[in-house]
Parts: structure tokens; sequence; C-alpha cells
């Protein structure tokens, strides 16, 4: 049985103050049945990571370099990531393949070199909203899934968590229905099935796409779908946490 995970990707939000409120807030509440992981702004990777200390709460990072050290002015690597206590690494988000134009080889590269340094990388596919009005998104998620295949292998994937995020639906406050989000899912875990099923049974994948609190019950009740990565109701200790509570035994 694959447990759940309820991971909040911060982004580029907040100061040290909100930062402090929102820990305290996520640590005194009740998870449920999920694990969490938070993912803050690097600059408080270390003010967090303190403040999560032996409360069963993952940190992970927004993103991760694709070399282990060197003159890439602005990265943080793998090993730095893991001196601040990270477990998780996003790495391919809509966001970075959008506006940083990061490219699939780019994200495997970054995602092999996570998973070689120890960190579980959260590799995020899927769609733009054009791609799925063309009715290409397999295609999409296939060939982003394959570049990281590819360069790391199917062992790479086994050491890494899946979040697909319809790209439509991030930020607008459109969500894919569960059906979608769970048709999906089960298209990326038989892919992985087609090459080892065990290693496609054990994957979380999560789902990224405006995930809140009046919507996780009926998401998260869906076969393939392990968790969620989750943006603007992460920012708020009761959303988070409300999703979390929308886990069923």
């Amino acid at each position: 049985m694959r447990s759940v995970l309820i991971a909040g990707n911060w982004k580029m939000n907040g100061n040290m103050q909100f930062v402090t409120e929102l820990v305290e807030g996520i640590k005194a509440g009740d998870p449920g049945n999920a694990k969490l992981a938070v993912c803050p702004p690097a600059v408080y990777l270390m003010k967090v990571g303190g403040m999560l200390a032996d409360s069963g709460i993952e940190l992970g990072a927004q993103n991760v370099c694709d070399h282990d050290s060197g003159a890439y002015t602005g990265e943080l690597s793998a090993a730095m990531l893991m001196e601040c206590g990270c477990r998780y690494a996003i790495v391919g988000h809509s966001e970075r393949r959008a506006h940083y134009l990061e490219t699939d080889q780019l994200v495997a590269a970054r995602f092999t070199m996570a998973v070689a340094a120890g960190l579980t990388p959260i590799l995020c596919v899927g769609e733009t909203l054009l791609e799925r009005e063309q009715g290409v998104t397999e295609a999409v998620v296939a060939r982003q899934l394959d570049a990281v295949i590819e360069l790391s292998g199917i062992s790479g994937i086994a050491r890494s968590v899946i979040a697909y995020e319809p790209v439509w639906a991030i930020g607008t406050g459109k969500v894919a229905s569960p059906e979608q989000a769970q048709a999906v899912h089960a298209f990326i875990r038989g892919k992985l099935a087609a090459i080892d099923g065990e290693i496609a049974q054990r994957v979380q994948i999560l789902y990224g796409g405006s995930m809140n609190p009046s919507n996780a019950v009926e998401l998260l009740s869906q076969a393939d779908i392990d968790g969620g990565l989750i943006g603007g109701a992460s920012l708020k200790a009761n959303d988070f946490l409300a999703i979390a509570q929308s886990v069923q035994e």
C-alpha cells in the first residue's frame, strides 16, 4: 500500500515572519494519515529545517542544480541541499519549464544529480491547455518521462516521486476533474509498469493542479493519486492541513 504525501510548494512567497508563523501553524495541526513535506524558498531552508527537527515533516527544495559544484552562479547543488536537511527536491516544475526554458534534457540532468546525491526528486510532468485541447496529453507526459528514464533509468524513477501537474490548472483556479486526473495518473503508472511492474506499483504519483480543501477528498480517493503537490493552499496552515486530513484510511 502506497503512503500518501502532501507536499507544499511555497514558490517565491513569504518573509521570515510569515514562514515562521506558517511552520508553527502546520506543526501544531494534525496531518491525519498523510505524510507532509514543505518546500520553502531556498533562503529559508535552514530556518525551516531547524523548525521541523523531530516533527516528522520533511523538507524539500524547489530546484536543484544539474552540476555538483563549480561556476554556476545562483545555483544550489544537491549536496548543499542535503546539508540543509532536505529530503526532496522539485525538478521540472512547469514554471521552471515555461519561465526559465528548462528543457526535458535539463530536467533529466537535474533529476539524475538529485538521485545520485540521495535526494528524492519530485518530478513534475504535465501538459499545457493547448496540448490538452490538441489531444496530446499522453504524448507530452510520455516525452517528459522518457527523457528522465533514458538518463537515469527506471532505477532512478524508483527513487523518486512523480507529480502530474496539468499546466492549465496551476494558479488559475481551474482543476482537472477527478476522472481526468486519474486517467493521466493511470497512464503514467501503466507506462512505468511496461518497464517494471513492481516499481510502477511503488512509485507515488501526486496531483499538482490546484488541489484545495474543497476538492481534495474526491481527488485523493482516486486509485492512482497518492497525494498532492500543493501551491497556493500550502501557504495557509489550515488549508494545507485540511488537504492532508482528506486522506481516507
